[in-house]
């Protein structure tokens, strides 16, 4: 069973150029062939489920991170106040 979902849909993307070791970046490949997917997908997902389950991270995230950043949950807006 794969860990990540095939992708249901294109959310909006940017552009990030990395440098990854010969075998990382095979294996990346095959991946993305396995679930029929993009790389770029692969590293998307795999990035936000390492987000998800870094309990360290997110602590750091939820704390002195965010002193200076109101959390936005999905589909929250907000209002900017330009001064």
């Amino acid at each position: 069973m794969a860990l990540l979902k095939a992708p249901s849909k294109q959310p909006k993307t940017t552009t990030l150029q990395v440098r990854l070791e010969e075998d990382v970046r095979l294996n990346l490949d095959r991946y993305a062939e396995f679930l029929d997917a993009n790389p770029s997908y692969v590293v998307s997902e795999a990035l936000k489920r390492l987000y998800r389950k870094d309990k360290e991270f997110q602590s750091w995230l939820s704390g002195q991170h965010c002193k200076d950043h109101k959390r936005i949950s999905k589909g929250e807006s907000i209002q900017l106040e330009l001064r």
